[in-house]
């Protein structure tokens, strides 16, 4: 039975203390997919966005997805001045880990065995940055698609979570219109939307026809 990791999510909202703002480092793979969780997060969580796409092909794309990313967070606190802090780091482009994990399953579809080992490099360097940094919580936005399997991400996150030791943020941000408003949001702030998940795998498939 699939669990409901939007009420798990909604249950840790509820415990959160007004007086003491957690710490959430929060795994972006590009701007619009951050949209609606800032917009819903920075209410209760000091969030730290991690840019940590080793994925991303070519480099040229994964260099202006970063800069759309910080572009939109500046943007969104100018607008929103009462949210809490919102702050940014750039993770390092380390392709070779990508291929490196990918390696033997070049031919495995979309959503297959190859994403599942993506999944796993970029909330493991998460979660390893989030314990040398003393955060409270972490997790990703990439549940926001619905492409992405929330069931797979929050099992990989909850494993990942107890091998660090470090609070793992459950989510599926997808559900209660947060898609949509990902959406909404990012045609407001003339956002660049991609057209492929991001690694040279989904490029060529976008592309090939």
């Amino acid at each position: 039975m699939n669990k409901n990791y939007q009420l798990e999510l909604d249950r840790i909202i509820e415990e959160i203390n007004d007086s003491c703002v957690p710490t959430l480092l929060l795994h972006s793979c590009c701007a619009p997919c951050s949209t609606y969780v800032l917009e819903y997060l920075s209410k209760y969580f000091e969030i730290t966005i991690y840019y940590y796409n080793p994925n991303i092909y070519p480099p040229e794309e994964f260099e202006y997805r970063m800069e759309e990313q910080k572009r939109f967070v500046e943007k969104f606190l100018s607008n929103n001045p009462d949210v809490h802090p919102i702050h940014f780091i750039a993770g390092e482009y380390e392709s070779d880990r990508f291929y490196e994990v990918s390696k033997g399953l070049e031919n495995e579809p979309e959503r297959g065995l190859r994403c599942t080992e993506c999944f796993k490099l970029r909330l493991s360097e998460t979660a390893k940055m989030a314990v040398d940094n003393g955060f409270d919580f972490f997790t990703t936005t990439l549940s926001i698609s619905p492409h992405k399997d929330a069931n797979l991400l929050n099992s990989l996150g909850e494993e990942i979570a107890k091998e660090y030791g470090i609070n793992y943020l459950y989510s599926d941000f997808k559900k209660k219109g947060g898609f949509l408003r990902s959406t909404e949001i990012s045609k407001e702030y003339n956002m660049y939307r991609q057209d492929y998940c991001g690694c040279v795998f989904s490029y060529r498939e976008r592309h090939s026809s």
